[in-house]
């Protein structure tokens, strides 16, 4: 695991911007910072080399490409050390979009998305349940996603 370099208050104060909105570009950032263009640039190259940003990108919206059923699916394995033979498992079902291996009542717990009934069921039966060290599954349907964002990023702010 990458140890993560301290980060000042205008590094939080970026994030926080660019938390609400990733596409603002550098001089409106700098403008809210009351700083250079070059320094916002430099600070989020910086964020971008110590981990503190972990990338970019759209955020697809899966019904747009056919994919109306949101689906997590708790998994218990056989022994709970066969998680990583597993996950790369998991890895190859396209469907799946988040994978992630848990205390509680499963071993692991991941999200997918189907096109609708018939390919949850075969993404369960055919896919997930085959994969070897699988015990059982239980799936949850998301009916309507409530709340989606990035987690809030805290700063003091000089002038406040």
């Amino acid at each position: 695991m990458q140890k993560i370099e301290k980060i000042d208050a205008l590094d939080k104060k970026i994030l926080s911007i660019l938390s609400k909105n990733a596409r603002m570009p550098f001089k409106d950032v700098a403008t809210e910072c009351n700083v250079s263009r070059a320094a916002i640039h430099q600070r989020v190259q910086r964020l971008i080399e110590i981990g503190v940003i972990l990338g970019s990108a759209f955020n697809i919206n899966p019904k747009a490409l056919g994919y109306n059923t949101c689906t997590y699916v708790g998994i218990t394995l056989e022994r709970g050390n066969m998680y990583r033979e597993v996950a790369k498992q998991i890895a190859l079902i396209p469907e799946i979009v988040e994978c992630h291996y848990t205390t509680g009542s499963y071993t692991m717990l991941v999200k997918l998305y189907a096109r609708d009934n018939e390919q949850l069921m075969e993404l369960l039966n055919d896919k997930l349940q085959n994969i070897n060290g699988v015990v059982s599954t239980e799936t949850l349907i998301s009916l309507e996603q409530s709340i989606k964002r990035e987690i809030p990023v805290a700063y003091e702010d000089a002038e406040e």
